[in-house]
C-alpha cells in the first residue's frame, strides 16, 4: 500500500508537471503576447531618440561630426579594445556625416509610424548604436536604456499594432475578403505554419527579456540605494537637489528643499518601490505601483533635467500594461467625451428679466402688446386685448352652447 501510494504521488506530480510544462510551450508558441504594449515601444523610443536628433541638431558636429573633441581615431582605437562599431567613423568627411544624420532623422522618424517595421527595427537599432559609441563618452542612462530596447525590439513583431504596415494588412484583407484563397499544397501550409510559429516564439522571448530588463533596472537600483548611508537615513534626495550639474530650476530645487519631510518620504518610497517592482507584476497591485513611477520619473525630468531618461523609463513601464488596457482605452475616451457634451448646459434664449411672457390665447395666437411700468418700478409688457377672435371670455375660454370640439 505504500509503495502504491508513492507512486500515485509521484504520478501525480509528473502530471502537474506536464501540465505547466505545456502551459508554458502554450503560452510561448500560441500567439504573440503584448502586440499593443511593443507597439508602445517603439513609438515612444522612436518618438524620443527622433526629438534627441532633433534637440542636437545644431551641436551635432561637436558631439559627432568631424569637429567634435573625440575625434574618429579616437574612436576607432576605443572600438579596438570595446568591440563596438559605429558607421560614423567609416569615413571623415562632412558630407558623409551629414547624409548619416539625415538617414537617421527620417530612420527615426519611418520606425515611430511603423512602415515596414521588420527593416526599419534592424535600421533604428544600426542607427542608435552607430551614435551611442561614437560619442561614448556624453551618454546617459536614458541613452543606454534606448540602445538595448532597439536591440530587443529587433526580435518583437512591434508593427502589428498602430502602425502603417497594421494599416496596409488591414486594407488588403478587406480587398481580399471576397477573393477565393489560392490553393497550396500541404509543404507551403507547413512551412507557412513553421514561419508563424517562429515568428512568434521570437517575439514572445523578446518581451521576455525586455520585461527582465527593466525587472532587474529597478531592482538592482533599488538594492544598491539601500546600501548607503544616505539613502537610509532620508537625505539623499536633498543632496541631490543640491547638485549644480543637476538642477536646471535652481529655485524650484530650493523651494523643494524647503520641504523636509516630503524629501525624505520621497526618498524612502523611491526605494520601496523599485525593490517592490518586480515582486508586484502579477497582481493588480501594479496598477498603482506604475502609477506612482510615473509621477517619480516626471519629478526626475523636471528637478533633475534628465528628460530622456525618464522618458525612456515611462515607456520601458508601459510593456507591462495588458492589451487590454490598450484596446479599453478609446472606449473610456469616448465615454468621456459624451459625458462632457452631455453635462455642457442647452443654451436658451435670453429673456430680459423685466418682461412678462407673453400670453397666448386660443389656439396658441399671440396677443399684442405694449410697454408699461410694474408696480416695482420696472420696465415690462401687458397683454391687450387683441382682436375680437382673439379675446378670452372670461368663463376661461367656454363659451355657452359652443362646440367644444373648436
Amino acid at each position: 500500500m505504500e509503495n502504491e501510494a508513492q507512486r500515485t504521488a509521484s504520478a501525480g506530480v509528473g502530471r502537474r508537471l506536464a501540465d505547466r510544462i505545456t502551459a508554458v510551450w502554450d503560452l510561448l508558441t500560441g500567439r504573440p503576447v503584448s502586440l499593443y504594449g511593443v507597439s508602445v515601444l517603439r513609438i515612444g523610443y522612436g518618438l524620443l531618440y527622433l526629438i534627441f536628433l532633433l534637440r542636437e541638431f545644431p551641436h551635432r558636429d561637436e558631439i559627432w561630426g568631424p569637429g567634435s573633441a573625440w575625434t574618429p581615431a579616437l574612436a576607432q582605437q576605443l572600438f579596438e579594445q570595446t568591440g563596438w562599431f559605429s558607421v560614423l567613423v567609416l569615413s571623415d568627411s562632412r558630407a558623409y556625416f551629414e547624409l548619416c544624420y539625415v538617414l537617421a532623422l527620417v530612420t527615426a522618424a519611418l520606425f515611430l509610424l511603423g512602415w515596414r517595421t521588420r527593416v526599419l527595427s534592424v535600421l533604428f537599432a544600426v542607427v542608435v548604436t552607430s551614435f551611442h559609441s561614437r560619442a561614448i563618452f556624453m551618454t546617459d542612462g536614458g541613452d543606454n536604456l534606448v540602445l538595448l530596447m532597439s536591440l530587443y525590439l529587433v526580435l518583437t513583431a512591434c508593427g502589428r499594432r498602430w502602425s502603417l504596415d497594421a494599416r496596409r494588412d488591414r486594407l488588403k484583407s478587406v480587398r481580399a475578403g471576397d477573393v477565393p484563397e489560392p490553393t497550396r499544397s500541404p509543404f507551403s501550409h507547413q512551412l507557412r505554419d513553421a514561419r508563424t510559429t517562429l515568428i512568434t516564439v521570437v517575439h514572445n522571448c523578446g518581451m521576455f527579456v525586455i520585461a527582465v530588463q527593466v525587472c532587474f533596472l529597478y531592482g538592482s537600483a533599488g538594492l544598491y540605494k539601500v546600501q548607503g548611508a544616505s539613502w537610509g537615513g532620508g537625505t539623499a534626495l536633498h543632496y541631490v537637489l543640491n547638485l549644480e550639474l543637476f538642477r536646471p530650476w535652481p529655485a524650484f530645487s530650493h523651494f523643494v528643499d524647503e520641504h523636509t519631510l516630503v524629501v525624505a518620504v520621497a526618498g524612502y518610497m523611491t526605494v520601496l518601490l523599485q525593490v517592490a517592482f518586480p515582486f508586484v507584476l502579477f497582481g493588480r497591485l501594479k496598477y498603482p505601483v506604475l502609477a506612482m513611477l510615473l509621477g517619480m520619473h516626471i519629478g526626475i525630468a523636471v528637478l533633475m533635467g534628465l528628460p530622456l531618461f525618464s522618458g525612456a523609463m515611462i515607456v520601458a513601464d508601459a510593456v507591462f500594461l495588458p492589451d487590454r488596457f490598450y484596446t479599453f482605452l478609446p472606449h473610456l475616451c469616448r465615454r468621456a467625451a459624451q459625458r462632457t457634451d452631455s453635462s455642457r448646459p442647452v443654451p436658451e434664449r435670453a429673456t430680459d428679466p423685466g418682461t412678462v411672457p407673453v400670453q397666448g390665447g386660443p389656439g396658441g395666437a399671440p396677443r399684442s402688446k405694449h410697454r408699461v411700468m410694474l408696480p416695482a418700478g420696472r420696465k415690462g409688457t401687458m397683454p391687450t386685448p387683441g382682436p375680437a377672435s382673439h379675446q378670452v371670455p372670461p368663463d376661461n375660454g367656454r363659451r355657452t352652447g359652443a362646440d367644444p370640439r373648436r
